[in-house]
């Protein structure tokens, strides 16, 4: 063993809790404790996080109408299977189809006045031509009024011709609005999927949002082929969880079924941001985060918005030494003191690890020869019901594991009486 090791061993065991009168095993009439002992042994032993959700499809589209009307024709139903751009349900046309053909009426009408412009500037451009001839053969043949008149009513010409090509662009994009809104009569599935929530019936009125009005929700449709849990974790254990941990899945739908999946997205922000805490309460509300974990492979009969509960593998040891959690205690510094040891280095690093006697040491109580002995000893991951022990005790070792209001107020040195599974639970300090 190395030698720092010995020392180190020896510190841990080098405690006293202050106060503590260790009296002879032979004194009849000492105080005894009846406790609950377990092995420090070892055990494959796996880190969690648990935590609650809903299960969800990774893509789920909501469908809304961009135009309002009332529903004339519906062509699925809920649970309904559909195919990208098949037709869902129409929204009643008539309205758009008169625009439409006021459109395309406004389009004729702008050509009309693009062709009339178009020969004007025609004409105007032909008579200013022949008077800059005229004026090039011999100034006398034309006045300079006359002259400049012509030039200008070209100008006017080329300009009004200009207005009119813009008004053929005005109403090809009037006409095309219109087309589009008609076409939007006629609602189409956006995704291959099952249609998974439908909030309207034939002969209702499709709403259209608004910045104050969300508008109707028509129908939603999702790819049930990939199935995602989405659980919220506190804010303690989100620094513990990794993309790809793997996790096991219990759906309250499925009571005898456990599914698995990995982690694929950790939020980056908590669920209600402090602005919507309020400025006094948000220190003294839960902060959780989503946590998505994707399913690999989920049932055909899964749904939407199933209750869900995950257990989120963050580490693993395999052939871990372990003690139950019950057993780890924690002890006041200011309640413990250096043992005199003939082992000088031990005393002197138990001194030092005691140092100004602020704070708190973990620790368990060690049974020897009958008693208990406060040992610190360093916790490494945590299981479902056991600690990993890094340092402090050897496989073997007799510990302290119950009852709770034992462990919690026993003394350094305590003389033990093992408690078999007749006694009750909740024994505590009797004399014998």
């Amino acid at each position: 063993m190395k030698r720092r090791t010995k020392v180190v061993i020896g510190a841990v065991a080098a405690f006293s809790i202050s106060g503590a009168t260790v009296a002879s095993v032979a004194s009849r009439g000492e105080e005894t404790v009846g406790v609950r002992t377990a092995q420090v042994e070892r055990r494959d032993l796996q880190s969690m996080v648990r935590a609650s959700g809903w299960i969800q499809p990774r893509l789920a589209v909501d469908v809304q109408s961009d135009i309002m009307g009332r529903v004339t024709g519906l062509y699925v139903r809920e649970g309904d299977r559909v195919q990208k751009g098949q037709v869902l349900l129409r929204i009643d046309p008539t309205q758009y189809e008169g625009s439409v053909a006021l459109a395309r009426a406004g389009v004729s009408e702008s050509l009309a006045r693009e062709a009339q412009a178009r020969a004007s500037l025609i004409q105007a451009e032909q008579a200013f031509s022949r008077a800059r001839e005229m004026l090039s053969r011999d100034s006398l043949l034309i006045s300079p009024q006359q002259y400049e008149e012509s030039e200008t009513q070209a100008r006017v010409q080329k300009a009004l011709h200009e207005a009119a090509l813009h008004g053929v662009e005005i109403a090809r994009a009037q006409l095309r609005q219109a087309e589009d809104h008609l076409a939007k009569s006629v609602i189409r599935a956006p995704i291959d999927g099952v249609v998974t929530r439908l909030n309207i019936e034939e002969g209702e009125t499709a709403i259209v949002g608004t910045m104050n009005n969300p508008g109707s929700l028509l129908l939603t449709v999702s790819d049930l082929s990939v199935m995602e849990t989405v659980v919220r974790v506190d804010e303690t254990d989100v620094p513990s969880i990794e993309l790809g941990d793997s996790t096991v899945v219990m759906i309250d739908a499925f009571p005898r079924q456990k599914f698995t999946g990995r982690v694929t997205e950790i939020g980056h922000s908590s669920t209600l941001p402090p602005a919507a805490r309020g400025a006094t309460t948000q220190h003294s509300q839960v902060v959780d985060f989503e946590i998505v974990v994707t399913l690999d492979s989920p049932p055909p009969a899964l749904r939407p918005d199933l209750s869900a509960t995950a257990e989120i593998v963050t580490d693993h040891r395999p052939s871990a030494l372990t003690i139950p959690i019950i057993a780890l205690t924690v002890r006041e510094k200011k309640d413990l003191k250096a043992l005199d040891t003939e082992q000088e280095e031990a005393r002197e690093a138990a001194e030092a690890l005691l140092g100004d006697g602020e704070g708190d040491i973990e620790g368990v109580f060690v049974i020897r020869a009958g008693r208990g002995h406060f040992t610190r000893v360093e916790i490494g991951i945590t299981g479902q019901e056991h600690f990993e022990v890094v340092s402090g005790l050897a496989e073997g070792d007799s510990v302290v594991a119950g009852p709770y209001e034992a462990v919690r107020r026993l003394n350094d040195g305590a003389l033990l009486r093992v408690l078999t599974d007749g006694d009750g639970a909740d024994a505590s300090p009797t004399s014998e």
